[in-house]
């Protein structure tokens, strides 16, 4: 098992096949610096390279979920500090390490989500809000544009309307008008919003196995933009014959005519096929 790095701004703790990644600066709503995002890249690696990790669950400390970019640095605070070219913006690098993670990601939106905390979310494969949430995709109120991917992501998840309304008005909304438009999955009390993150999460930990989950979730999401069916039939006519002959695929079948729960003997770390580790970007192309 990895022993995962020491963190100041985030804090990372694996039970029972279920790792729980929380950004931690309650004082500050978990508002986002440069440094959580790189201890969120960080825990990330060590939750690829731990094959006792099958499901991550992301959430805030206190009553915030993310409030945002920390804005302590006033009217500098969007300022690039290299060309406008050479430019990667900061949450952009984390979108696109949650859209390689070989594990699946459930976000638990225990409060306020603005901005980059909204955006967060979005490369994350199932989102759950508390009742007490809020959402906004606020940056045209702040004079700059959309960030973290999410010109790509939003209306893939909510529809190109949906996402241009949010981006355009750049206002706060509730948790209901999330749900109303497929932001989120769920709405749960605050204090039933973890346990139903960690009921999905066993969903996935006790009954799938590890190499086709992690299959599973970059397939769809490299799908998303395939010009032809055929480009997701290729694909999934090679995985399958791999697959297919795997002790995963035999221990699948035989559990399910015997009436048992399955023990997949096949890991991540050492059963994905090369060409789609985590370490590719994209994986598939």
């Amino acid at each position: 098992m990895p022993t995962a790095p020491a963190f100041e701004q985030i804090t990372y703790a694996v039970a029972d096949g279920v790792a729980t990644l929380t950004l931690s600066r309650p004082e500050k709503l978990n508002a986002f610096t440069d440094q959580m995002a790189e201890e969120v890249k960080a825990a990330l690696d060590t939750i690829d390279a731990d094959d006792d990790v099958r499901a991550v669950v992301v959430t805030g400390a206190g009553r915030g979920f993310c409030a945002g970019s920390d804005l302590s640095a006033g009217a500098d605070t969007f300022s690039a500090e290299t060309d406008e070219l050479a430019h990667r913006d900061m949450g952009g690098t984390v979108a696109l390490r949650l859209f390689r993670c070989l594990k699946p990601l459930i976000a638990a939106v225990n409060g306020p989500a603005v901005g980059v905390g909204a955006t967060l979310q979005l490369p994350m494969d199932v989102r759950l809000a508390s009742t007490a949430a809020k959402f906004g995709f606020v940056f045209t109120r702040r004079g700059i544009v959309p960030e973290s991917c999410s010109s790509w992501f939003l209306p893939r998840v909510v529809g190109i309307g949906q996402a241009l309304e949010w981006c355009t008005t750049g206002r706060v909304f509730d948790a209901q008008e999330a749900l109303r438009g497929g932001l989120v999955r769920s709405l749960h009390e605050p204090d039933d919003l973890l346990p139903a993150a960690y009921a999905l999460a066993r969903e996935i930990a006790d009954n799938t196995a590890p190499v086709s989950v992690s299959l599973t979730r970059q397939l769809l999401w490299q799908m998303l933009d395939a010009p032809h069916p055929m480009d997701a039939h290729r694909i999934e006519s090679q995985l399958l014959a791999i697959r297919g002959g795997s002790s995963d695929a035999a221990e699948g079948v035989t559990s399910f005519l015997d009436k048992r729960g399955p023990v997949y003997p096949m890991r991540v770390s050492t059963g994905m096929p090369d060409a789609f580790g985590a370490a590719q970007e994209p994986p598939f192309r």
